[in-house]
């Protein structure tokens, strides 16, 4: 099946419509063979009732000739000493029954439709054929024991059907003259072929007038669906989505509807969590800097130290948070960047304050990206591997779908337990609080909800060979905007 909604549904639609009309066919076809077959034998029955009549009117050395213009290469008709067919119960034709009160005026008519091989149906015709030239003295046919008989016991006709042989189904109508001879008949049913090439040709025209009109409505329909994914994966990045047009049928109107209820409110929700988070930050400066101008009054040195290094780390968390609310309420749009570019600008960078930085991976991999934003992120990712680790080395990797950066040190590593802690904002495995050994606490929680707006993610990983290894995941295809 396809995957999209409107492939899906022109799918079902067209499955249906062949279903459908491959039904249609095969009834067609079955009620046109019925009909053929029900005609077949009606016509064999009232032909040979005439042909009865007229052999009794006819003189002896005439009726040989009127068999024989009357026979054709389907349909044989011979005057035989005895019947084809057997002794039947009353109701053994019943199919006929009709035909035969209303056409043979009372005789003794026997008929049947049976499942013959076809050979034995044209060893049968020639036989006859050869018997016909041969004449005794008297002017009749010499013919040996009627295979009639013999079948209705089912000898020959057994023999034959249980080799295999595919069987015919074969009308046999035998009437009784005024002489006391029988006049045989024998014709094979026509079996009409299933496939009919002018319904399958009107199957096929009528499925590509379904398909291209249903490919068209149904487009319209899902459009307003499309906009809808595009829009929630520019949302889920962090980007600016402007309202979406409430069209298409009820239930999607209702869905665009409701998506736009929820952005309202999700955007008023970051901006007053931004906004309050921003005013708690700013308006801890004012104490603080009382707090650093009163601790320089204390006489011990040893408390006034650690107080002052109280206030400077309060200060500098207040700092990183107000830089985080602002980097949160920043709406960066995204455009097209060439992130190898990137990439080796951010190791230039450390390379030119003494730090060793590597870069492997292609010369240019452009993608749409938010480069102040993303930019920051490589800058405390490569921070903490030079901090704990002495050194760096960033991998670029590109698939079909999304971008890979990693990002290797040779630190000591994280326990795996905490893997997922260190993300969270002010958690910090190094507890020293000395700006040397570690920072506040929000670098790798900044890092993260930026590739997370960009619909990536950032995890964290020992390596089996010593050392931490973060691992970026960008898409590449980022959806409409």
């Amino acid at each position: 099946m396809p995957r999209s909604l409107a492939g899906q549904l022109i799918a079902l639609l067209l499955g249906a419509l062949i279903v459908g009309q491959m039904l249609s066919v095969v009834y067609f076809a079955m009620s046109r063979r019925d009909a053929i077959e029900q005609a077949t034998r009606e016509q064999v029955l009232a032909r040979a009732a005439a042909l009865v009549r007229l052999v009794d009117d006819v003189p002896a050395d005439v009726e040989e000739r009127v068999v024989q213009a009357a026979s054709t290469n389907r349909v044989r008709y011979t005057i035989d000493p005895d019947p084809l067919i057997g002794p039947q119960a009353p109701d053994d034709d019943a199919f006929a029954a009709s035909v035969i009160r209303d056409a043979f005026d009372g005789r003794e008519v026997r008929a049947e439709v049976r499942g013959r091989p076809l050979q034995e149906f044209r060893d049968r015709r020639d036989g006859r054929r050869e018997a016909e030239e041969e004449r005794d003295d008297d002017g009749r046919r010499e013919r040996g024991p009627p295979d009639g008989a013999a079948r209705g016991a089912g000898g020959p006709e057994r023999d034959l059907a249980g080799r295999g042989r595919p069987l015919i189904p074969v009308v046999s109508v035998s009437a009784r003259l005024a002489d006391g001879r029988w006049l045989n008949a024998e014709t094979i049913l026509p079996r009409p072929s299933l496939w009919a090439w002018p319904m399958a040709t009107q199957t096929l025209l009528v499925a590509a007038g379904i398909v291209l009109v249903a490919a068209f409505m149904v487009r319209r329909i899902t459009r307003p669906l499309r906009d809808l994914a595009g829009a929630a994966d520019r949302m889920g990045r962090g980007e600016t989505v402007d309202a979406l047009p409430e069209t298409g049928p009820e239930e999607v109107r209702r869905t665009v509807q409701a998506f736009n209820a929820m952005h309202d409110r999700v955007r008023r929700f970051v901006a007053d969590r931004t906004r309050m988070l921003a005013a708690i930050s700013h308006d801890l400066r004012t104490p603080l800097t009382s707090l650093r101008l009163r601790a320089e009054f204390v006489d011990d040195p040893e408390v006034r130290d650690r107080i002052i290094e109280t206030v400077e780390e309060m200060s500098r968390m207040t700092e990183a948070t107000l830089a985080f609310a602002r980097d949160d309420a920043l709406a960066e749009d995204s455009h097209p960047t060439d992130l190898a570019a990137l990439v080796s600008a951010v190791a230039d960078d450390f390379a030119d304050i003494g730090h060793p930085v590597t870069v492997e991976g292609p010369d240019k991999l452009e993608m749409p990206l938010r480069p102040v934003s993303l930019r920051r992120a490589l800058r405390n990712l490569v921070e903490n591997a030079i901090r704990y680790g002495t050194s760096a080395r960033i991998h670029v990797a590109a698939t079909p779908t999304e971008a890979i950066i990693t990002v290797d040190d040779d630190g000591p590593g994280i326990p795996p337990d905490r893997l997922e802690e260190v993300f969270e904002p002010f958690v910090r495995l190094e507890t020293s609080r000395n700006l040397d050994t570690g920072g506040v606490g929000l670098g790798l929680s900044t890092a993260r909800s930026i590739v997370r707006r960009h619909g990536g993610d950032l995890t964290l990983a020992n390596r089996a060979e010593g050392g931490l290894r973060a691992t970026i995941r960008l898409p590449r295809a980022t959806g409409r905007g």
